[in-house]
């Protein structure tokens, strides 16, 4: 097993491992080492099976079902606790996944819940001839390059995150839209947080559109949140993984971001995904 740095601000890269076969002892030095990282990718595992990606995820925590996304429930058959990312239709023209081929938006995975999931795996199992690259930004180094002005400000500040639409920009099922951010519906959240791997301050942005600070006016509201993620996604804090079958990519969903390339529609991307239930709330993050 050999593991390097993914960026110099964060990240691990694995590779020589199979994550089917860990020993405890393995797991608890990859678990902690991703704890440390806020992201982890591993290398070579295109002969996983279903099963044994469900296993793995499951030594993280109490897996979360599929979330709720703008064609619904999208489970792996057989696995209610896995879900499909993926463009392809079934013969009567159904989606067989979410977020078909167009891009996904900067976003933490379901934000808007009172407890989001702690963590989130994709498992590439098919790739389209371009595009499709996932982009991951450390909250952590976010928080630590902002100016000094705006990093005292954004400890004092709410953000509620939107539950209206999907990181693809669509109408998640069932749910009434509201194109206000003020009103729409949603769960606040501290703008900065303690990150549990580290204990280190981290933004806690979710996803841009309809964001609100809570109790300003929209327009200084806007202002201030545009402010925020310029500064959130600058180079430095950022990495982009451009995918091979077999990859397995792990990010903490409380010191990070992450974002989907737009790809090519007429071949086939399928990405199997876990999360892992968070167990309290995101913690603010109070100097000491």
């Amino acid at each position: 097993m050999t593991i390097r740095p993914l960026t110099p601000a964060f990240g691990i890269e694995v590779s020589g491992v199979g994550l089917a076969e860990l020993s405890d002892a393995q797991f608890r030095d990859l678990h902690g080492r991703w704890r440390a990282s806020g992201a982890m990718l591993v290398r070579g595992q295109e002969s996983m099976s279903d099963a044994q990606f469900e296993a793995f995820s499951a030594r993280f925590g109490e897996l979360d079902p599929p979330p709720n996304q703008g064609v619904g429930r999208k489970s792996v058959p057989g696995f209610p606790n896995l879900y499909v990312v993926s463009n392809e239709l079934g013969a009567d023209g159904e989606p067989l996944g979410a977020l078909g081929y167009g891009e996904a938006v900067w976003h933490t995975d379901m934000s808007y819940l009172p407890v989001p999931p702690i963590a989130s795996m994709l498992l590439a199992r098919r790739l389209p001839d371009w595009g499709g690259n996932t982009w991951v930004a450390s909250m952590c180094a976010a928080y630590e390059n902002l100016p000094a002005a705006l990093k005292e400000r954004a400890q004092k500040l709410w953000i509620k995150h939107d539950g209206t639409r999907d990181s693809g920009g669509n109408l998640r099922k069932g749910v009434k839209d509201d194109d206000n951010p003020v009103t729409a519906a949603g769960h606040p959240h501290p703008a900065v947080i303690r990150d549990p791997g580290t204990g280190k301050p981290a933004l806690f942005l979710g996803r841009r559109p309809r964001a609100y600070v809570v109790g300003l006016p929209l327009e200084e509201s806007e202002a201030l949140l545009d402010e925020l993620w310029r500064w959130a996604i600058q180079p430095g804090n950022v990495y982009e993984h451009r995918w091979r079958v077999g990859d397995l990519l792990i990010w903490s969903n409380y010191c990070t971001m992450h974002r989907r390339d737009e790809f090519d529609g007429k071949s086939v991307r399928r990405m199997h995904r876990s999360q892992i239930k968070g167990t309290s709330a995101p913690a603010v993050y109070a100097q000491t």
